[in-house]
C-alpha cells in the first residue's frame, strides 16, 4: 500500500490544479443536487418488535385510529393554559378568554378541521353530566371522583390549587413531520397571542413546536479556530496551520452534501449533520496534520519536495486509512444494531469519516504541491523550538517517554488506578430519551412541560395508555376482571392515578390512561412499565385477558432497554472486526489487544464523568438528566474509532523504529518522541471541537460533544499515551510476536512503509526527481 500512495503523492503533488479543481467540481456538483433534493431532518425514536406493539394491535384491532396518537409522524400540539397566580381559570373573565383562544385555534388555517379543539371547561361540563361526578364541585370526596374526574383536561385533583391549569389537544393538517415549516410554528405558537394580552400564560408543546435546527454553526467555527492555533504552535508556520483547514472544509461540505441527499429518501435523525460535523472537522484536521507533520521532516531529509510529499503520504497516508477504516467500521457497525435512527447517524457518520480520508490522501498532497516549501513560511518565533522529527533533539515527548521507559510498572499503575476511579459512577448510569424537561428552560415546550407537571403532576407529561383485549375473556367477568387489573394497577408506587376506563364498540376491549407519579425517564416510571407488563399472566391464567401498555414513556423505556441490551453484541462485532484490523497493521497479537483492554478503560472513565455530570448534575453545567439511551452506543462507536486513530498513528511510528532495528524500548521511545507532539496536538484539536458543541442548545448535542470530548482526552492523554507506552516496555520483543503460521497467511499491507524504503533505496530515480520540481 505504502508504494501506492507514494506514487499517487507525488502525481497528486506535480498535477495539483488538476486535483484541486476536481474537488471544488466535486464540492459545487454535489452541493448542488444535495441542497436541491434536500428535505428536513426528523427523528423517529421507533424500533421493530418492541413491547409496547403488543398494545398498539390491541388499539388498531378494537379501537381503530386511536393508535395513530403515537405516530411519530403525526404533527400534533398540545398547549397547556395556566390562570394568573391565585386564580382560575373558571373564573369569568379567564373562561372568557379561554373560550376566545379555543375560537381563534379552530379558525388557524393549519388546523385539521375534522378534529376540532374543545374547551377544557366545557369538556369537564359534558364528562360530569355523563358520568353524575361533579368534577368542577367542591365535594372531591365523590365516589369515582378520581377515577372519572382524573380524564378530564382541568387539573382537577390538584388539591391546592386546583382549575388552575388546563391542557388543549390540538392535529395540524400538515401530513408529517418533515413538512413543517417555520411559519406553521410561528402561526401555533402566534394563535395564543391574545390569550396571553388577557392575562393567561399559554404554552406549547408537542411535535408542531419542535425546531429540527441543528448546529447553529458557532460550535464549528470555535473548533476551528482553536484548531488553528494548535497547528500554528505544533508547525511553527502560520500557512501550513491554514492547509489543513482548508481540507476540512472541502471534505465536511462533501459530506454534508452527501447526507442532504439522504434526507429526500431517508428517516434522517436532526442530530446527524451536528454528528457528521463533529467527526468531519475533528479528523479531516487530524489526518491532514499527520501528513503535513510527516512532510515537514521529509522535506528536511530530502531536496525534492516531490519526493517528500510522495514519502509522506505512502508512509503517514497509509496509518491515515487504516486509522480511518477503525472509525468507518465502528461507525458503519451501528447498523447491526436493528435500529433504523442509529444506523442513518452511524452510516453518514462513517460517510464523513470516509471523506476525512480521502481529502487527506488526495487533496493534501496537491496542496503541498501548490505552496511547496512556502508552506512551512513565514516561521514564527518562540514557537515549536525543538522538532520532534529531529532525532537529536530532546523533546518533552522524549524525556516523558524514557521516564516510562525507566518505571514502566508505575506509569500502568497510576493510569489503570486513575481511570478505574473515574469509572466507578458508571455503575449508576440511567438510560432515557430526550422530552420537554430536556429542553431549555427559556422555550415553550420547557415551560409548558413546567406547568403540566405543576398542575397535574409530572407523570401527566408522559401517561401510560393500557388497552386491554377481552375476546378470550367470558362476557360475565369482563367488568371484573378490568376492576382487577386496575386495582392491581393501582397498588404499584410508581402509579399515581387511573382513568375511567372506556369499552371499546364490540365489547371486546378496554382502554384507559395511567398516569405516573415520576416523568417519563424516572427509573420509578420505567420499573413500573415492568412490573404492569410481568403482572399479565396471572390475570391472563384467571380471566384470559391480555394486555399491553403503550404511550411516549413506554414506548421511550422499551428503546432504552433494548439499546442497553445491544451494547454489548455491538462492541463484540466492532472490536472484533477492530482488532482483525489491527492485526494486520500491526503484525502483533499483543498490541491489538492491549488496544482493546485500554479503549474499555477509557470507555468506563468517560461513562463514570458523563453520568457525574449531565446525570447527576455536578459543577451545575447543566440539571440533571439520565442520559440519552442512544449515547452510550454511539459514544462507543466514536471514541472506539478515534482511540484507534491514536492507537495508529503512536504505535506505527514504534513498530516502524522496531523493525528498522532498534530494540523495543528504544523503538517505543523513539516513536514517542516522533509521534507525540502531533497525537497531542491531534487530540487538543478533537477535545476543542468536541467540547464547542456543548454551547449548543440541543441537550444532545451537549452531552455528545462532552462525552467525546471527555473519551478523547481520557483515551489520548492517559490510554495512549502512557498505558500502553508502558504496556510495550514491559513486554518488550514480545509485544511484536505473532505465530509464524499467522504470519505468512496474512497479507502484508506495509504500514510501516518497508517496502517503500527498500524501493527507493534499490531503484534509481526517475529523471523528472533529479531536478527540484518547480514548487507554488
Amino acid at each position: 500500500m505504502s508504494v501506492y500512495l507514494y506514487r499517487w503523492g507525488k502525481f497528486a503533488f506535480r498535477r495539483k490544479w488538476l486535483v484541486i479543481g476536481a474537488w471544488i467540481a466535486a464540492l459545487i456538483v454535489i452541493g448542488g443536487v444535495g441542497g436541491s433534493l434536500a428535505k428536513p431532518f426528523q427523528d423517529s425514536f421507533t424500533m421493530p418488535g418492541l413491547p409496547s406493539q403488543k398494545a398498539t394491535d390491541i388499539l388498531d384491532k378494537h379501537f381503530p385510529g386511536s393508535s395513530k396518537d403515537f405516530d411519530p409522524n403525526a404533527v400534533t400540539g398540545t398547549y397547556v393554559i395556566a390562570a394568573p397566580t391565585g386564580q382560575k381559570l373558571t373564573d369569568p373573565a379567564n373562561a372568557a378568554a379561554l373560550q376566545a383562544f379555543v375560537d381563534k385555534l379552530n379558525g388557524l388555517d393549519i388546523l385539521d378541521k375534522s378534529i376540532p379543539a374543545q374547551n377544557p371547561i366545557d369538556l369537564t361540563k359534558q364528562i360530569s353530566q355523563k358520568t353524575g361526578v361533579d368534577c368542577l364541585g367542591t365535594d372531591r370526596s365523590a365516589p369515582n371522583f378520581s377515577s372519572v374526574c382524573s380524564s378530564v383536561p382541568l387539573n382537577v385533583l390538584n388539591k391546592t390549587d386546583p382549575d388552575s391549569v388546563a391542557t388543549i389537544k390540538a392535529k395540524y393538517d400538515i401530513a408529517k413531520f418533515a413538512d413543517i415549516t417555520k411559519t406553521d410554528r410561528d402561526k401555533a405558537y402566534g394563535v395564543g397571542a391574545d390569550a396571553r394580552q388577557a392575562g393567561l400564560q399559554v404554552e406549547l408543546t408537542g411535535s408542531i413546536a419542535q425546531d429540527p435546527g441543528g448546529s447553529s454553526g458557532s460550535s464549528e467555527l470555535i473548533g476551528i479556530a482553536v484548531a488553528l492555533v494548535v497547528m500554528v504552535i505544533a508547525f511553527g508556520a502560520i500557512v501550513a496551520a491554514f492547509v489543513p483547514i482548508l481540507t476540512a472544509i472541502i471534505g465536511v461540505g462533501t459530506a454534508i452534501s452527501i447526507i442532504m441527499w439522504g434526507t429526500h429518501w431517508l428517516t434522517v435523525p436532526t442530530f446527524t449533520p451536528i454528528l457528521a460535523s463533529m467527526i468531519g472537522l475533528a479528523l479531516s484536521i487530524d489526518y491532514a496534520m499527520f501528513i503535513v507533520s510527516r512532510y515537514k521532516h521529509e522535506l528536511a531529509v530530502s531536496k525534492n519536495p516531490e519526493e517528500a510529499a510522495g514519502t509522506a503520504v505512502g508512509t503517514a497516508g497509509s496509518a491515515v486509512i487504516f486509522a480511518g477504516l477503525t472509525v468507518i467500521i465502528a461507525l458503519a457497525g451501528l447498523s447491526f444494531v436493528g435500529v433504523g435512527f442509529l444506523t442513518y447517524m452511524g452510516v453518514f457518520g462513517a460517510v464523513s469519516a470516509a471523506f476525512a480520508v480521502l481529502v487527506a490522501v488526495t487533496l493534501m498532497p496537491a496542496l503541498m504541491g501548490a505552496f511547496g516549501r512556502f508552506l512551512f513560511k513565514p516561521k514564527l518565533p518562540l514557537v515549536a523550538q525543538h522538532n520532534p522529527e529531529d532525532e537529536h533533539s530532546v523533546t518533552n515527548g522524549m524525556r516523558f517517554a524514557r521516564f516510562i521507559g525507566k518505571a514502566p510498572a508505575l506509569t500502568l499503575a497510576v493510569s489503570v488506578v486513575l481511570l478505574g476511579l473515574l469509572a466507578a459512577p458508571a455503575l449508576s448510569m440511567q438510560l432515557g430519551l430526550p422530552g420537554g424537561d430536556s429542553m431549555p428552560k427559556d422555550t415553550t415546550i420547557r415551560k409548558a412541560y413546567d406547568l403540566q407537571t405543576a398542575g397535574f403532576g409530572e407523570g401527566a407529561n408522559g401517561t401510560l395508555m393500557i388497552a386491554v383485549d377481552l375476546s378470550k375473556t367470558p362476557e360475565n367477568q369482563r367488568d371484573e376482571a378490568v376492576k382487577a387489573l386496575q386495582d392491581k394497577l393501582r397498588t404499584y408506587d410508581g402509579m399515581d392515578y387511573l382513568t375511567f376506563p372506556q369499552r371499546s364498540q364490540d365489547q371486546e376491549a378496554a382502554l384507559f390512561m395511567g398516569v405516573p407519579k415520576e416523568g417519563p425517564n424516572a427509573q420509578q416510571t420505567k420499573d413500573l412499565v415492568k412490573h404492569a407488563r410481568d403482572a399479565e399472566s396471572q390475570f391472563q391464567d384467571r380471566y384470559g385477558m391480555q394486555y399491553g401498555i403503550t404511550g411516549t414513556t413506554a414506548i421511550y423505556a422499551d428503546v432504552s432497554a433494548a439499546l442497553l441490551n445491544k451494547i454489548a453484541p455491538y462492541l463484540a462485532i466492532v472490536a472484533g472486526a477492530a482488532f482483525l484490523l489491527l492485526v494486520l497493521v500491526f503484525r502483533s497479537i499483543l498490541v491489538p489487544l492491549t488496544a482493546a483492554l485500554g479503549f474499555l478503560l477509557s470507555m468506563a472513565a468517560t461513562f463514570g464523568a458523563t453520568v457525574l455530570i449531565f446525570q447527576e448534575g455536578h459543577l451545575n453545567l447543566v440539571e440533571p438528566h439520565p442520559l440519552v439511551s442512544f449515547l452510550p452506543i454511539m459514544l462507543i462507536g466514536l471514541v472506539f474509532g478515534l482511540a484507534m486513530d491514536y492507537q495508529v498513528f503512536l504505535v506505527t511510528r514504534m513498530r516502524e523504529e522496531y523493525v528498522h532495528g532498534k530494540s523495543a524500548k528504544e523503538a517505543m521511545i523513539s516513536g514517542y518522541h516522533h509521534g507525540a507532539r502531533v497525537v497531542t496536538s491531534a487530540a487538543v484539536i478533537m477535545i476543542s471541537v468536541f467540547s464547542a458543541f456543548m454551547l449548543e442548545p440541543n441537550v444532545v448535542a451537549k452531552s455528545m460533544g462532552f462525552a467525546m470530548a471527555a473519551g478523547v482526552f481520557f483515551d489520548a492523554f492517559i490510554v495512549r499515551m502512557v498505558l500502553i507506552p508502558s504496556l510495550l516496555a514491559l513486554l518488550g520483543p514480545a509485544a511484536w510476536w505473532m505465530p509464524k503460521w499467522l504470519d505468512r497467511i496474512l497479507p502484508d499491507i506495509d504500514v510501516e512503509g518497508a517496502k517503500l524504503a527498500a524501493l527507493k533505496e534499490s531503484a534509481t530515480p526517475p529523471a523528472e526527481d533529479k531536478e527540484p520540481v518547480p514548487v507554488g
